[in-house]
């Protein structure tokens, strides 16, 4: 059997196990495989948990299912002529910081049974920058690590400098021993005298501590509580949201993602210290606030959940750079990309710490808020963020490059990401035969943001702020932009918008879904949108679930390029939007009938990214083999997809 990973995930929690619920701590199928362990705010917190009977690993009869528990049924090894002498029923799941197992032990046998039992554990403490398969070598001095034996269990602790961790295992019952192995980790062993066919119930419970958590933590009693925290937390996601009833598959694609976005939210701080709840990108890289995704999530579920827009501003406003900061890419008044916890970040080894590379999430931080405000009439909110607002858009005029080139450019990062807009894969940005753009980046989608930006500014500046002379220039730069867009990008040639211009001003031609991003914000005149919506559904953009990043044909399109030519369930949301803006309603229900099929194929839960195979070749959608299983875009797509083509 191949070990395949489970995720289960819980706020800035999760673990990834295998088919029996082991952790070997080896990376997963592929080169950007999710990594086995128990993660917690970037640091693995459990590197290994493996379960053997009397002393050997137990065969599988049911593996793992996911799940926001795991259950799985294994028996010890044996033969047809001498069944299992007992059977084990195991359950995982994680809470806040925490994994919890039930373990049942059921005898087989009609006399007393003994059976040795036993968990081996360990935990590495390893950072998640040093598990990607970029090749990069961190070095680490002055680490100390230390195993201590407690009376139920064994506590791991890891030191660098000030940097400290922690991993607490405990047993009820507690163990009979804990034994050294000779290689770091320790096993909890168990002798179990079993009745005839009666049972042992055992509970193992692990509590991350990592550095710099200061709250009272505690660790679940067993996976049922975990799984009512987690009803608990969906419950609240889905009140008041009325499904459609005419598009089941759709209600059930609105309810699985509200249901992960309930489990994808983790702590943030706002501006005054206040503790937040904001949507994660996604597991396993990316649990933590990502600027731009946390601002589309939140922008797609905020006509039915307003609260992640309102804690995702307030987290990004405390967040915003007030400094400049070459490393980190900081300029005043610029919108977090990235943060991050780990020790990696904490000691400067990786610039993500707070890393300002996202040439996007600036502009989208003011949609967000003027939409937020448009949408629920909270004026309060929008005069306490008056200030990070026009900060915003200062940097999109002064650092941004509004003022001096006409547009939002940004250059490639020697030490972070060499595109600084969604499609930020190094070779994203590239004419149709492939050609990377060079210099300073113009990016299409960009523009658009930043046209939607300057006009809901300007509606915030005469509506709540009272300041008609400020509505009045950001109104003008929008009018401005606009015009020296339509000149710049359009090709006459092809009818369409080049993806980018590069350094020199020349058009980087490749035919790219970015250009439905420009539908949703409206930046182009009528005309031009209608040729561009309509050229999207053509057979080489649109693959039958969906439209490709890049159109088939082109030298440059691979249908499992991560952005060149493969197909994003919220860039396709975002299109959707735009078609219906521009009134090509038959165009946005084929797109999102086509995600919500997609979804079905898939239980309902819509991945990071397929591939992009044509539906024409292949009955079900074909996945993307490093995708993100939870990722909170996608998640929030089918809300957006409601908003789009209503429940028809």
């Amino acid at each position: 059997m191949t070990d395949r990973h489970h995720l289960l995930v819980y706020g800035g929690t999760f673990a990834a196990v295998g088919d029996r619920g082991d952790i070997s701590g080896v990376p997963g199928p592929g080169a950007a495989g999710s990594p086995e362990g128990l993660f917690v705010r970037d640091a693995r917190h459990l590197s290994r948990w493996q379960l053997t009977v009397d002393g050997a690993v137990p065969e599988v009869l049911s593996p793992v299912a996911d799940g926001d528990t795991t259950r799985c049924v294994l028996v010890p090894r044996g033969g047809r002529n001498e069944p299992p002498s007992c059977t084990l029923f195991r359950e995982q799941a994680v809470g806040d910081s925490a994994f919890v197992e039930s373990l049942r032990v059921v005898s087989n046998r009609p006399v007393p049974t003994t059976v040795r039992l036993a968990v081996t554990a360990d935990a590495d403490f390893t950072d998640q920058f040093e598990l990607r398969s970029d090749h990069r070598t961190y070095a680490k001095t002055g680490v100390v690590r230390r195993r201590q034996i407690l009376d139920d269990g064994v506590e791991f602790t890891y030191r660098r400098g000030e940097w400290r961790s922690c991993t607490t295992v405990t047993a009820e019952p507690v163990p009979d021993a804990v034994e050294e192995t000779g290689t770091g980790a320790r096993r909890l062993v168990w002798t179990l005298e079993l009745e005839a066919h009666g049972c042992a119930e055992l509970t193992l419970r692990v509590m991350a501590r990592p550095h710099g958590e200061r709250r009272t933590l505690r660790v679940p009693r067993s996976p049922a509580s975990v799984t009512g925290q987690l009803l608990a937390r969906e419950d609240a996601f889905v009140e008041g949201v009325a499904f459609p009833t005419g598009w089941p598959e759709l209600a059930a694609a609105c309810a699985r993602g509200l249901a992960d976005l309930a489990a994808l939210q983790v702590r943030a701080d706002g501006p005054d210290g206040e503790d937040l709840l904001v949507p994660a990108a996604g597991a396993p890289w990316f649990l933590t606030l990502l600027g731009r995704d946390a601002l589309l999530t939140s922008l797609f579920v905020l006509p039915y959940q307003p609260r992640p827009a309102a804690a995702t501003l307030l987290a990004l406003a405390a967040a915003q750079a007030t400094g400049t900061g070459p490393e980190s890419v900081a300029q005043p008044g610029k919108i977090v990309h990235e943060v991050r916890h780990g020790e990696l970040a904490h000691f400067g080894q990786v610039p993500y710490g707070r890393y300002y590379g996202s040439v996007d999430a600036t502009p989208l931080f003011l949609v967000l808020l003027g939409a937020y405000v448009e949408r629920t009439g909270d004026t309060a909110l929008g005069r306490r963020l008056e200030p990070n607002a026009r900060a915003a858009v200062g940097w999109m005029l002064d650092h941004g490059g509004l003022t001096s080139r006409g547009y939002l450019v940004y250059r490639a990062d020697q030490g972070g990401l060499a595109n600084q807009n969604w499609k930020d894969s190094p070779g994203a940005i590239c004419s149709a035969d492939g050609t990377r753009a060079t210099g300073a980046v113009t990016a299409a989608g960009a523009q658009g943001y930043a046209y939607d930006a300057l006009r809901r500014t300007a509606w915030l500046a005469r509506t709540v702020w009272e300041d008609e002379k400020y509505a009045a220039l950001l109104e003008q730069a929008a009018a401005d932009l606009r015009d020296r867009f339509q000149r710049d990008f359009w090709m006459r040639d092809r009818s369409f918008p080049a993806l980018a211009l590069d350094g020199e001003g020349r058009q980087v031609d490749a035919l790219a879904s970015d250009a439905g991003h420009l539908l949703w914000s409206g930046l182009l005149d009528k005309e031009y949108g209608e040729a561009v919506g309509r050229r999207l559904l053509e057979p080489d953009f649109f693959s039958g679930w969906g439209v490709r990043t890049l159109a088939a044909g082109q030298p440059a399109y691979h249908p499992l390029s991560y952005h060149r030519g493969s197909v994003w369930p919220h860039d396709n949301a975002l299109i959707t939007l735009g078609l219906a803006r521009y009134g090509l309603h038959d165009e946005a229900r084929t797109v999102a009938h086509a995600l919500v099929d997609a979804a079905t194929a898939t239980g309902h839960r819509l991945p990071e990214v397929l591939a992009g195979y044509g539906r024409d070749t292949h009955a079900e959608p074909v996945p993307y083999p490093h995708a993100c299983v939870r990722e909170s875009r996608s998640a929030a797509a089918p809300l957006a997809l409601l908003t789009a083509v209503g429940g028809a």
